[in-house]
Formats: structure tokens, C-alpha cells, sequence
């Protein structure tokens, strides 16, 4: 085998949704005034007793069941995530065990926004080089446990959820090289810092970066791919931001794709927003089987990662 493919997506979200007129009585703000700046018109929030792992795992259970396969089949979980509570065990092995995966490597990935890219860039490297066959990869988050729920600049962002993708090995690659790397001098940008520390960042620092430098990386993810822009039938960017995702994609030459806006209904989920954002479009059938899908994502550290895959 020369390299992986993805064969299923799977995802899942809490059932309370919160509207931005909920949002209108807890803090100073409006429906119009969140839709205007970043284009979110709800969001989903899990449940005090609903765990990381316990959204990973119901999300992983969607994907085996599109996958047509079962936990004793998986060698590799990878779990992109930032906002898990406990810090041993990790969350791939507590998602392993209450799925039943017998005996995987294990391992959680914390790139804040831009973790289930390179989640999936492990599984991909993993399986290339044969130290893995079958991978369960995860992005996931629990934002709201990290909200400040007065703070209206970042509260009417965050939303919870999970996306799986099962991974397995492809004689003909359908992930490509993964094109990642960091602004370290940017590191602040995006916070959750401390024990009892809640979500802060520099909004427009963010919006600046995302839309003047990350089109010539996401190019750069296509040229590695060997995919031009305008061959691309799908561009899911993590769903941070309504105004970044439409110009950036707009920046990036991909004239002819479906553009997730997941964004709009689920809010900014970090590392869960691009596999969330992209089994629904599977799900919906919007992009063609076999298409080149871009995913990128971005955010805390300042890290960032892409590859182009095909739709499964």
C-alpha cells in the first residue's frame, strides 16, 4: 500500500441549541449583530454530564456504521481536541475503550483549530508506512466549557460537537501530503490558559492572517496535491468565521467548489468543525464521490495544517 483513504465520516452534536436571541439575554448583543461579524445564527451545547469522549465516541459509532466496519478493526485512534477535562488517560483511550477497539495505538493530538488536519496527516504517515492499517481519527471539542459566558466578543462563538473519519490503507493515495506548520510569534493569539482559564483571543489579529496569508498556503496545499483550485469540488476551512471562510475560499481560486459553511448553524467547534462540517456534506450528498476535497484548518498555537482528499 502507497497510502491511505478516507472511507467514511461519521458526527455528531448535542441536542440544546442555543440562538443568538438566547444569547441576547445573557449578554450585550443582538442577532443581527452576531450574524453581521461572524455569520452564526446558532450553535449546539452539550449537556454537564456529556463528555469529549463521549461525543467522540458517538460520532466514531456513525462513522463505523457508514464504514460498513467495527471497532475490532481499528489499530490506530488519533483524537484531535483542547478542551478535554483530565489529562490522563488520554481521550483516544478512553474513546477506545467505550467503543471497544482491542488494542490500538492510542493518542490525542492538541493543535487547538488545526487538529483533525493533523490528526489526519498521522493516520495518513501511519498508514503509509505501514505501522498502522485501519485508523479512527477524531476532532472534538466541548467549547463551552471554556466559554465566558459574559464576554460577548467570544461567547456567541463557540458551540460543541464531534466528526469522525475512518481511515484505511489505498493502493492509490486520496490523502495528500499534509502542508502544515506554526506562526509561534502568533502563539497568543488564540488562549485557553490556566486551570479555570476560558477562551480569549485576538479576533482581528486572527482575521488579518487568515485572510491576507493563508490563501497562498492553501494554494500550496493544491500545487502538493496536484490539484488546481478550480478542480476542486469541495473546500471545508475550519468553520471559524462566516467573513473569513467566504473571501478566503474566494482568494483561494476554488470557483467551482462547494464551500462548507457549517459555521452558520454549529458555531466556531475548533478541531471538531472540519470533519462536523464535512460529513455533513457527505451526508447531504452535495460533493461527488471521488471529488477533491480541500481541508484546512487554523487557529491556536498559531498552528495551521491542509491536505486535499477525496470524497468518500
Amino acid at each position: 500500500m502507497h497510502g491511505s483513504r478516507i472511507l467514511a465520516l461519521g458526527h455528531y452534536q448535542p441536542a440544546r441549541i442555543l440562538t443568538n436571541d438566547d444569547l441576547a439575554k445573557m449578554v450585550d448583543t443582538s442577532d443581527e449583530w452576531i450574524r453581521s461579524r461572524v455569520g452564526i445564527s446558532t450553535r449546539h451545547i452539550a449537556g454537564p454530564d456529556e463528555s469529549v469522549a463521549d461525543m467522540a465516541a458517538k460520532a466514531a459509532e456513525k462513522a463505523f456504521a457508514a464504514a460498513g466496519l467495527t471497532p475490532a478493526d481499528i489499530d490506530l485512534v488519533v483524537v484531535a481536541t483542547c478542551t478535554s477535562l483530565d489529562r490522563s488517560p488520554n481521550v483516544a483511550a478512553r474513546v477506545a475503550d467505550r467503543l471497544g477497539v482491542p488494542s490500538p495505538a492510542a493518542l490525542d493530538v492538541n493543535t487547538a483549530c488545526s487538529g483533525f488536519p493533523h490528526a489526519l496527516a498521522m493516520a495518513n504517515l501511519a498508514i503509509a508506512g505501514g505501522s498502522a492499517a485501519k485508523a479512527l481519527v477524531i476532532g472534538v471539542e466541548k467549547l463551552s466549557d471554556f466559554a465566558d459566558w459574559s464576554d460577548r466578543s467570544t461567547c456567541i462563538l463557540v458551540g460543541d460537537g464531534a466528526g469522525a473519519a475512518v481511515v484505511v490503507a489505498s493502493e492509490t493515495p486520496e490523502i495528500s501530503p499534509v502542508v502544515w506548520g506554526s506562526v509561534p510569534e502568533m502563539g497568543r493569539a488564540v488562549l485557553i490558559e490556566g486551570r479555570d482559564g476560558t477562551f480569549s483571543q485576538e479576533g482581528q489579529a486572527v482575521y488579518r492572517w487568515a485572510t491576507t496569508t493563508l490563501p497562498a498556503i492553501a494554494r500550496r496545499v493544491c500545487e502538493r496535491a496536484g490539484v488546481a483550485p478550480e478542480e476542486l469540488g469541495g473546500v471545508v476551512l475550519h468553520q471559524a468565521n462566516l467573513r473569513i471562510i467566504e473571501p478566503v475560499a474566494h482568494k483561494i481560486g476554488a470557483v467551482n467548489a462547494v464551500i462548507a459553511r457549517d459555521v452558520v448553524d454549529s458555531g466556531n467547534t475548533s478541531a471538531a468543525s472540519i470533519p462536523l462540517a464535512f460529513s455533513k456534506l457527505v451526508e447531504r450528498g452535495e460533493v461527488e464521490k471521488g471529488a477533491p476535497v480541500l481541508l484546512f484548518g487554523f487557529g491556536g498555537g498559531l498552528s495551521y495544517a491542509g491536505q486535499v482528499v477525496r470524497c468518500p
